[in-house]
């Protein structure tokens, strides 16, 4: 790999937080892409973004177009006012934020991916309505110790437990249903 070599990294659901893309207005290209949300979505996402209430941009329904969109119109700042397109020679994204790198290679539209994400958050939305969970951050275990727990939880409270996310060495998000986390 070349020491030009650019990588374009795009987060997931959880980097969300009122004020998003409110600054990139300051540019036509970020503008747009706000403006295409808010008529593909039939209503204002980017005043969401900018002036939250925080809990309806924290709703899954809401987090993940909005992500997806100030992830895009960061990405049409960069391309029109920087070198570093030129040079990106990878994408990546952070579970939602796959979807940012999927447009940001071209294999996705914007429009596109909008709708995917939205339905990917209705649905996600729904699963946890139908059968509700929780979620929390185990830091400081590798994976076979917190597998190890989590079988051992499973196993005293009869209730699944497991790894859900496996975001770096050391930091894993463990998920069982909501009926567990009363019974702590």
């Amino acid at each position: 790999m070349s020491q030009a070599s650019v990588a374009f990294v795009f987060p997931g659901q959880g980097s969300q937080f009122i004020g998003m893309g409110r600054e990139l207005t300051a540019f036509p290209e970020a503008q747009q892409i706000f403006a295409q949300a808010d008529e593909a979505l039939g209503w204002s996402l980017s005043r969401l973004c900018f002036e939250g209430p925080e809990a309806d941009l924290n709703d899954t329904l809401n987090t993940q177009p909005a992500t997806l969109t100030h992830s895009i119109a960061a990405l049409r700042v960069i391309e029109q006012h920087t070198q570093l397109a030129d040079q990106v020679q990878f994408v990546a994204g952070h579970s939602m934020g796959e979807f940012s790198a999927w447009v940001c290679a071209g294999a996705l539209s914007f429009p596109d991916a909008l709708r995917l994400v939205r339905e990917r958050g209705r649905l996600m939305k729904q699963a946890g309505e139908q059968q509700p969970g929780a979620m929390a951050a185990v830091l400081g275990l590798d994976r076979a110790a917190v597998e190890s727990i989590c079988a051992e939880a499973s196993q005293a409270t009869g209730e699944p437990v497991q790894i859900a996310n496996d975001n770096c060495p050391g930091q894993s998000v463990i998920s069982g249903t909501r009926r567990l986390w009363k019974k702590r």
